[in-house]
Order: C-alpha cells, then structure tokens, then sequence
C-alpha cells in the first residue's frame, strides 16, 4: 500500500531523492482520490500484485471508490442455488409446523408419556325410603389392579388371587399375563378386608385404588324401583337411572408422574382434583309396605298359577307412590341372578288391554253426561250385534233389564256397550282424553308408557262397543290407579310420583294438580257404584279381611291379543283396581296377573296388601 505523503516541511529531509522520487509526490489535488490515495498507485499496485482472479472495474464510482461488478452465474449454478434455497425453504417450514403449530400437542404427547391420570369417583347419594331407611348407599371398597409387565409369575399370582378374592386362578393368570398393555383390572370394588388380604401377599405389579360401591340392603325388596348402578357408578335402571345426575356427583382427577413401567412414582403426585359427592334423595317408598305387597303378590300369583303379575299402591291426594313391583323380581345386589325383563315396574313401563276395570271410565262417561244416572235402567239382551261382529258378556246369561249400577256389579259387556253408544261415544271419547289416558302420567320413573286409543273420527259401532269395555284401547295399570284417584280424591288428578326431598338441600320438588271433574254428583254416583261391586257384584272378596270399611273397586277378567289376530281362547290377564272409601286413607291400590288360564280374581290378593295398610297406618273408618 502506497504511503500518505508527508507535509511540505518532511520534503526537506528527502532533498538527495531524485527527481522522480520528488514528482511522485508533487502531484497536485486532481490527482489524488477524496481519501489521499493517488490513483496512479493504485495502479501500479495492482500492476505488483499480479491479475486476479476476477476483473475489477477501474472506472470511479461516486465518492471517488471503484465500482464492484457481480461474477456471472451459470444455468447449472443457478439450478443449484434454487434447490438449496427451496430445500432451506422445506425446513424452516417444516420447523415452522412443528415448533409453532403442532407445538401444543406434542407437548401434550410428551406429557401423557410422563404421567398416569384417571378419573376418581365420587361416593354417590344414598336413596332413603319415606321413613329414612336405606335403600341404596355406597360403601368403602377397594379396586385391585395389575400391571402385567411387572408381574414374575403370572401363575402363582393368579392362584393366590383366585384363594383370596375368589374365581377362577385360570382367569387370573390371563390377565396377569396379558401383553401389550400396563393396565388390568383384577377385581373392581371388592371388599376392604379382602384388598387388605391381597396386598398383604406383596404380589409382584398388583396395585390398589380405593374405591366406593353400591349396596342395596333389601335386596329384590323395592328393587325395580330403586334401579341399580354398574361398576363405573352409573345409574342404569330405576331411580337409580331417573335421578343419576343428582346421585352421581362430579368425578375427580388424579394425575401423576410415572415411572418407567409406567406407574406412579411415590410422591410424585403432580394433580389432584377431589371428587364432589352425589347427593341423598327421599322418595315415596315405604319399605315395609313394599315387602308386604311383594310377599302377597307372589304368593297371589302362584295361587293363580302364573308367574307374572303387578302390583302398585298410590296416595291419591298426593301422587306418592308407597309401593310398586312387577314379577319376575330384580335384585339390584345379585343381577347376575336376575331374569331378563326383570329390571322394569311393569305396571309402569307397560300398556295393555284393562278390560272391565276400564268400565268405571266409560261409566263415568255416562254419569257425566247425565243421559243415566245409577238407578236408570235399560234392557240388555243377551248379545248384541255390530259391523258383523258379536258382543255378549263373560257368562251365558238371558236378556235382562239392568240399571247402571247393576251393569257395573255384573260387568255387562252388552249393558256397557248399550249405555255407552246411548249417551253418544264422543262422551267416552271426551273422558278418554280428559282422564289423561293417552299421555304419560308424568311419573318420575324411566320408560314410562303412554296409552293409545283409536282417533275418534274412525270410530265404528263396534269399535266404540268394545272400548267401553276396554278392549281396542291400551292403558297402564299406572293410568288406571290415577284415575281411580281422581274419583276418590274428588275429581282432582294428581301426578304420579317417587321423589320427595332432597335431604341435604331440603328441596321438596313440586308436582302438578289437576281438577278434571267438577261434578261433585257423578263424582260421588261413582264411588257408591264402585262400592256396590264390592259389596253385590264381582269384586266381594276384596273386603274379606276389611269389615267396617267401605271399599270401592271394578274387577277385570281381560282377553289377550293374539299375534296370529283375533284373542287367546281361555286365558286373560285379570285386575283389581280399589280403594277404601270414607277413611283416613288415600290409598288406591291395583293388582294384576298376566296370562291366567279360567276365569278367576285378583281380588283377595288387594284384600291381603290393604289389611296390612289398614294395620300399618292405623287407618280409621269416617
């Protein structure tokens, strides 16, 4: 690099230079660049350091600086460069996806591979009886389970599993040796004592999480009702399924780190949400009332040589229901013992043809629109005939004149059918629909079912004929206890129900009312003629063990529908439905039995449940 030249004083110390040493550096302001330097030494500079590699531009740029000039790229370099730049392009977007839009579900992935989390249950509400007995609670339990890959000996585990906890020491072992998985269940909710028992054993990869499970202290007693919970705690059936919300309450969390085979490390707790306990539920069930209409149901039924039958006793003032059952019975604490059907209220969940306890609705009908009052009379004769069908009664009997009250003693197919088509069957229709019998009473129980009755602008002769005697019409035995409720509770409906406080809240839920009938007088026809079957007509021996009580009731000895059309020859489903009249008591009670061979009664089996009630509730005559 050239040298700055020096002040004018400095050149003195140079006087035996020569003179071109001396012209060199006389050059005047032209000839040196904005930075001192002289454009000529640049030039033989780069005349010293020989051509290089690439050319330089000599021509100035502005500021006194030689212009640089760009290499010339080739087709092949050109390619090149895109390719690297296209590829960079690849990574900073795929590190673009990763890192910023697929960052919080990695992060999630990483973390489950680092903990262990599940739900933990609650304990559920406990469901009380009227009285505040238990029905359904949940105890303390322990749930038993295994990690396959830490177990040594899958074989001796199982079988000192299967010596403790019961079971097979076969299926121990499948599970114990199950591959692929860190997680088994080996017992879900087994006892405390028995968990104790196993744990004590110090079994390779078995481990315990304490638990809750339902018990049901009085077995099949109220069981339909009261429903029952799988092992997850869910209501499945009953109450239990109707009131799941309320029971259940809100499941916690537990979350924790693990360890290497994938279990929590002690101490390493790394969240836990409590769980939030269900609440308790009263409902409407007396207990000891149900046992008795169990035990006098069953008993009635074997009597009359079938195997199903219903039974349900309602207050009418209030809508509670004290007692309901269906055979077969269910056992919510043994379901592996229970039969299939087992499970629902069919008096409930079940319509079906009433036959001549639905008299009472089409009498009613009849009182209402006053073409007939108890005492009016007309001739019914033997048969009748319609839209080529035949109607006669259930027994052969001769023509004869019958009043109202007596067509109901002697539940007179034809006389019901006369009176019915007389007062005009848009009366029937009107009561049909009035009394509520096509919907859902409302009752707080799943799977209730609504009744069905032809529209009324398809009404025959012989179609209005044979519901007056319910037949072509389909109703609960449910239905049929509120409207029997309805005449005792004058003439005000009220809507079935099982719960009636929360407990712990004290919440008593409301439940809707009803006046469908203001007629106090066919009101009260009604219950004398209902009594008047009781006490001269086909229902006597509901009063046997009732001396001193009024009882009012309509018997029923129901053809069954055939599935090949038409109806079964010689068997029916029979029906009490009743109540005690001018007492303390509010209670309506119905009994059934299905497919009964002859005609006979479920008379004395409502005998037998409301002379236990009578006794129970200390109920008086007024």
């Amino acid at each position: 690099m050239s040298q700055r030249p020096r002040s004018s004083r400095g050149s003195r110390d140079y006087g035996r230079s020569s003179r071109g040493r001396s012209s060199r550096y006389s050059s005047s302001a032209s000839s040196r660049s904005d930075y001192g330097f002289s454009t000529d030494d640049r030039s033989s500079r780069r005349r010293r350091e020989g051509s290089s590699s690439y050319a330089r531009s000599t021509a100035p740029r502005r500021g006194g600086i030689a212009a640089w000039e760009a290499p010339s790229v080739t087709g092949r370099a050109r390619i090149l460069l895109l390719f690297f730049a296209a590829l960079a392009a690849v990574f900073f977007l795929r590190l673009v996806f990763l890192q910023v839009i697929m960052a919080d579900q990695y992060s999630a992935m990483a973390e489950e591979s680092r903990t262990i989390s599940f739900e933990t249950t609650p304990r559920r509400g406990t469901i009380y009886d009227r009285n505040g007995i238990v029905l359904a609670t949940s105890v303390d339990a322990t749930t038993i389970y295994a990690n396959p890959a830490e177990v040594t000996d899958a074989a001796r585990e199982g079988y000192e599993l299967a010596r403790v906890l019961g079971g097979d020491a076969a299926d121990y072992q499948e599970l114990l040796s199950k591959p692929s998985t860190t997680f088994v269940y080996l017992k879900r909710q087994a006892d405390v004592d028995k968990a104790a028992e196993v744990k004590e054993l110090g079994l390779d990869g078995v481990y315990f999480i304490a638990d809750t499970r339902r018990e049901y202290p009085h077995g099949s007693v109220g069981g339909q009702v009261v429903g029952f919970c799988n092992a997850d705690g869910e209501g499945i059936t009953g109450l239990e399924l109707q009131y799941n919300d309320i029971l259940a309450g809100t499941p916690g969390v537990y979350v924790a780190e693990r360890g290497e085979q994938g279990f929590p490390i002690p101490g390493g707790v790394k969240e836990e949400t409590p769980a939030v306990n269900g609440q308790d539920i009263m409902i409407s069930l007396d207990i000891k009332l149900q046992d008795t209409v169990e035990r006098s149901l069953a008993e009635g039924v074997k009597d009359l040589d079938t195997e199903e039958g219903s039974a349900l006793v309602m207050d009418a003032a209030t809508g509670e229901i004290y007692a309901a059952c269906s055979l077969p019975y269910m056992n919510p604490a043994k379901m592996e013992k229970s039969k299939v059907g087992s499970e629902q209220v069919k008096a409930i969940t079940q319509a079906y043809e009433p036959g001549s306890t639905f008299k009472s609705v089409s009498a009613m009908g009849i009182l209402e629109s006053k073409y007939m009052g108890p005492e009016s009379t007309m001739f019914c004769p033997s048969t009748i005939s319609a839209d080529d069908y035949d109607v006669s009664d259930s027994h052969e009997r001769d023509g004869a004149t019958y009043s109202l009250r007596e067509i109901l003693n002697h539940s007179s197919n034809v006389g019901i059918s006369l009176a019915s088509d007389a007062a005009g069957f848009d009366k029937l229709n009107d009561a049909i629909h009035r009394y509520h019998f096509t919907e859902c009473t409302g009752v707080d129980y799943p799977g209730e079912s609504a009744g069905t009755v032809l529209d009324f602008d398809h009404w025959s002769k012989i179609a209005g004929y044979n519901i007056s005697f319910g037949q072509g019409i389909a109703v609960t035995p449910l239905q049929m206890v509120r409207f029997y409720g309805t005449i005792l509770n004058d003439g005000v409906m009220c809507t079935p129900h099982f719960l009636i406080s929360k407990p712990q809240s004290g919440e008593v839920p409301e439940y809707a009312t009803e006046q469908v009938s203001e007629d106090a007088e066919a009101l009260a026809d009604m219950r004398s003629m209902l009594r008047s079957v009781v006490t001269d007509g086909t229902g006597t021996a509901a009063a046997t063990d009732l001396e001193g009580f009024e009882v009012c009731g309509k018997t029923s000895t129901a053809e069954i529908a055939s599935e090949e059309g038409g109806y079964k020859e010689g068997v029916y489903n029979l029906g009490f439905c009743g109540f005690i009249d001018n007492s303390s008591s509010n209670l309506v009670c119905f009994v059934g039995a299905s497919e009964v061979e002859g005609m006979r009664q479920t008379t004395q089996i409502f005998n037998d449940i409301m002379a236990s009630a009578v006794k129970q509730y200390n109920i008086t005559a007024s």
